[in-house]
């Protein structure tokens, strides 16, 4: 999807949100769609706080590790991505992910950025050309030190031997960014979240840094080096480079200059030393300003180990989703995994987070109220009393809500707006309108609820893509839910009474656990 990059007229600020391009030497696994899922509840989030909001996520295409994939299937290298990446549209897609854009290194566009920036630190003295022999991880595309190894030879992210390449490599000059970097961790404190991701990456610059190769004569799959044919840049730095491509850098400097920095680039663990050390130094090298925030999350573990291809323990997206549904899917990883430590998977905790948050509180609530409504008030949702406790309960929500969007904490606002499905269901349970009289008091409790309900289908849409437009329009509410303006939307009071209420099917029904 292409966006409309000019701002609204209602735009107050403008957020660029990126997920990692992710390697096509594989299918996309549930490791993937945390962070892709986790990005697109935050642009949902921002577009209705009324911020011009731009969505990326995509593809890595280059590199010796989609080479050698390719020919171990029988593929091309293009073959190879151009699979593969579909497989990612399709699981996006399933998803109901919202990217604006979904970028592919092979792209021309990606080929003119990524020379342009490169050209632009060579031009002002950051790279030079030096013989280079080192231990390589291709699965990482990365060199490390031998202190760096484990027993000896093993990559300490992958646990798999590494290789001595030698040739002669284009090289950045990352040891002379050292101070640049420390005074910009310095003076921008929130660029890299949490803190303990931070301190990790001010650890590594502290450490020392060595100038790194970032091209390569032995293999031809990447982005040819502008002023060296001979040569392809190393794939980390092509692939850092997308997140500029894709709002017109090297091609269109009026579009770029209206979203960079303001980018907040979600990133795993894995990759922090490129992205927190690497990225802001070559921006730096190229006259450019670094990111305005990376924030870093741990692992998503399955029995305790991280998901790859070796251990056997990777879990497909659609595998979950036909037991969960889209919106079962995205409310547990949204809920469960806390954004920043590593998390562990297991099929019976979801089932339980699923029962107990969505069936038993949510869709027990939504089926007891438009009961109610249509026995006691003939179907016609009655109005929410302004001085209701809630309405003090629903304000503290929406401020926690809201904060802990802001913060990127997913499973803080989650747990806030579901303080509310609680209350109202303890209200109901307290005033039992089920066995009185219609009349006031029974209007004044399903008022209430019914305001509850609008006021959840609102906070919990970042999280529950579908749902909520359910329990929107079964409430009686025109329109779409994603369309509500923050934060005046998310006062008390908004629901109007007067309109038809609808029963239905169990919006989730529960699992056998």
């Amino acid at each position: 999807m292409e966006a409309d990059r000019r701002l609204p007229s209602w735009a107050v600020a403008r957020f660029y949100v990126t997920t990692p391009i992710y390697y096509v030497n594989d299918a996309p696994h549930i490791g993937h769609a945390y962070t892709t899922v986790t990005a697109d509840a935050l642009a949902r989030w921002h577009r209705m706080c009324g911020d011009s909001v731009h969505f990326l996520t995509g593809t890595d295409e280059h590199g010796l590790k989609v080479a050698r994939a390719a020919q171990a299937n029988g593929l091309t290298p293009k073959e190879q991505a151009d699979r593969t990446s579909e497989r990612y549209k399709e699981v996006w897609k399933s998803l109901d992910v919202t990217n604006d854009d979904f970028i592919r290194t092979t792209e021309e566009r990606h080929y003119k950025a990524t020379a342009a920036l490169m050209q632009a630190a060579y031009d002002n003295g950051w790279i030079e050309l030096r013989p280079y022999e080192g231990l390589y991880c291709v699965a990482c595309e990365a060199y490390y030190v031998e202190a760096e190894l484990e027993d000896g030879n093993l990559c300490p992210i992958h646990h798999r031997p590494v290789e001595v390449l030698s040739e002669e490599n284009y090289f950045f000059k990352l040891s002379e960014f050292t101070e640049r970097l420390l005074s910009w961790y310095q003076d921008n404190p929130g660029a890299v979240s949490p803190e303990s991701k931070r301190n990790e990456a001010i650890g590594l610059i502290r450490g020392g840094l060595r100038d790194i190769s970032i091209s390569r004569t032995s293999i031809r799959w990447g982005v040819p080096v502008p002023w060296d044919p001979e040569h392809v840049f190393y794939v980390w730095y092509d692939a850092l480079i997308n997140y500029a491509t894709a709002i017109g850098y090297g091609s269109d400097p009026d579009t770029f200059g209206l979203w960079w920095p303001h980018v907040h680039h979600l990133i795993g663990k894995d990759i922090l030393r490129f992205h927190c050390v690497y990225w802001p130094a070559l921006l730096m090298a190229a006259g450019l300003e670094p990111p305005k925030r990376i924030a870093v999350h741990g692992y998503l573990l399955v029995g305790g180990e991280k998901m790859s291809k070796t251990s056997l323990n990777q879990i497909a997206p659609g595998d979950l989703v036909s037991d969960f549904g889209v919106d079962g899917y995205r409310y547990h990883f949204l809920r469960d995994q806390t954004f920043g430590p590593d998390g562990d998977f297991s099929y019976e905790a979801m089932v339980a987070r699923y029962n107990s948050d969505l069936a038993n509180n949510l869709g027990n609530l939504l089926a007891r109220v438009s009961t109610v409504v249509e026995r006691k008030c003939s179907g016609v949702g009655p109005k929410p009393d302004p001085a209701s406790r809630l309405g003090a309960v629903a304000a503290e929500v929406y401020t926690q809500a809201a904060d802990a969007w802001e913060r990127i904490a997913p499973s803080e606002a989650l747990e806030a707006t579901w303080r509310l499905v609680r209350e109202a269901n303890a209200a109901l349970e307290a005033a039992e309108p089920w066995k009185a009289e219609p009349g006031p008091q029974v209007d004044a409790v399903l008022g209430d609820c019914l305001e509850v309900l609008r006021l959840v289908a609102l906070l919990a849409s970042p999280a529950l893509s579908r749902a909520s437009q359910e329990i929107w329009r079964r409430i009686g509410l025109p329109g779409e839910v994603t369309e509500q303006r923050l934060p005046d939307a998310g006062a008390w009071g908004g629901y109007p009474g007067g309109v038809r209420v609808e029963r239905g099917a169990p919006l989730f029904p529960r699992i056998a656990s």
